[in-house]
């Protein structure tokens, strides 16, 4: 016996597919910025080992300019206070979008049954 979807059905399943779509999108950026985080976080730990009067280097597109200790700390950690908040605004929309996606997925159980 063939069982037909309903229009409602089709465009349940349609939402739930872009849902999907946009939470696989949302797991790689917050992957890329999680990589990025941990990038940070190594460059500043090997920066605290350095000595205060030791020459550091801070990177500008291709090229290096040398900078002060403590230029190199501040600016790694404004990038690192940056990753976070966009980490964290990412996890929000990532729990909505999980959500969202549930509900639609319970509504398509509902209009299947019937």
């Amino acid at each position: 016996m063939e069982q037909k979807i309903s229009a409602q059905a089709q465009q349940l399943i349609m939402q739930l597919q872009q849902y999907q779509q946009q939470m696989q999108m949302t797991a790689v950026q917050k992957e890329n910025l999680t990589i990025q985080k941990i990038s940070l976080e190594k460059a500043l730990e090997e920066l605290g080992k350095a000595k205060d009067s030791e020459e550091v280097f801070r990177a500008i597109g291709p090229i290096l300019i040398k900078a002060t200790k403590k230029e190199v700390d501040v600016d790694l950690k404004e990038k690192l206070s940056s990753i976070d908040a966009r980490l964290m605004r990412i996890e929000n929309q990532e729990k909505k979008m999980r959500e969202k996606a549930d509900e639609i997925q319970k509504k398509l159980q509902e209009s299947v049954k019937a």
